[in-house]
Formats: structure tokens, sequence, C-alpha cells
């Protein structure tokens, strides 16, 4: 049988602790990520949501075609919910005792999504699914950086991770629907293939 671990904490220290510092708000002496990367690194994650509710915006305001409109519903959701994102993170940089950079001024140097419009509602659900791909893999990164030193930031990110793979799972979803609507959703794995023989 396995000898259990008893929990024993200094609570007269931690009391001691607490009231140091007390301006600080939540950022106590037991916070051990480097404050400074965590908080530009979620200001990096906050202008690529920003980014994005601003392309998933203007696809839903501009595609048009036979299925549009059930797209257009899935655009705007989207947009909602790239705002809760940015919500989010600007929320955890400020009690990390950071600004969030909501200047438009260099937003998409710090964005890691691309804004492209998209030539069409296919092109437009690409570029989509392309963003959502390049913010998945940067929400794993990050996650990867943070690890065990802020698990309040960690938990958030993978939260919107989990859901930035929901969004992606919908744009790819969306592009095979349309390619069995007759649509021009994206060339079959053969006639790619056939193309790049030629």
């Amino acid at each position: 049988m396995a000898k259990t671990k008893p929990f024993v904490s200094d609570i007269e220290n931690i009391r001691k602790r607490a009231r140091q510092d007390i301006d600080k708000g939540a950022m106590t002496a037991g916070y051990r990520a480097d404050r400074a990367t965590v908080v530009k690194l979620l200001n990096h994650a906050l202008a690529t949501e920003i980014v994005c509710v601003l392309r998933y915006k203007y696809h839903y305001y501009v595609a048009s075609g036979i299925h549009s409109q059930a797209i257009k519903a899935e655009f705007l959701q989207h947009a909602n919910e790239e705002q809760g994102h940015a919500d989010l993170l600007a929320e955890r940089i400020t009690q990390l005792d950071g600004k969030p950079n909501l200047s438009p001024e260099g937003l998409l140097s710090r964005s890691h999504a691309d804004y492209v419009e998209g030539e069409g509602i296919v092109d437009m659900i690409k570029e989509d699914l392309v963003a959502e791909r390049i913010a998945i893999d940067s929400y794993r990164e990050m996650i990867s950086y943070i690890a065990a030193d802020d698990p309040t930031t960690r938990r958030m990110l993978e939260g919107i991770l989990a859901m930035e793979e929901e969004h992606a799972e919908d744009m790819n979803t969306l592009l095979e629907q349309l390619g069995k609507n007759g649509e021009p959703a994206r060339p079959s794995p053969r006639k790619s293939a056939a193309r790049k023989r030629g």
C-alpha cells in the first residue's frame, strides 16, 4: 500500500506574505512564471483573437451564394466566440498587472494569424480554417511554455484551445458539405495528385 503524502503548509507564513505587496492584487510571491513574458504572449494572443473577430465579421457581412445563410450564421457565431476569447485574455493580462494592448496600431504584426478576406465563400472558409490551425499551434506552444508555472493562465488557454479546435472542425465540415452540394470546395486528393504529376 502506497504511503500518503501529508499536506503541510505554513499557514502563518502564507498569511504574512498575503499582507505584503497587497497593492499587487492577485500577483503573490508564489507566482512562478515570468510575468512579463506571459503578459507579452497573452497580448499576442489577444491581437490574434481581434484579427480573427474582424475577419469572421467581414466574412459574415459579405458572404453570398446559395448556401450562404447557414455559413454566415457560423461566421457570426465564431466571431462572437473569438471576442469572448479576447475578453478572457484582456482580463487575465490585467490580473497579471499588465496592460491589454488594444491599440489598432501594429495589430497585424502582433497577431499570429493573417487577415485575409478571401475570394468567395469557399476561400473565406479556407482562410478561416488556416487561421484556426495557426491559433491551435500557437495556443499549444503557449500552454507548453507556461506548464505548471501559472495554472490559472494555462487552464484559460486550454479552454480557448479546445474551442479553436472546434472552430477548425466546423470550417473543415463546411468545406466538405460545400463539396457535396456541388460547389467548388476543394480538389479531391486524386485530382491534386494528378496535377502534381502532370
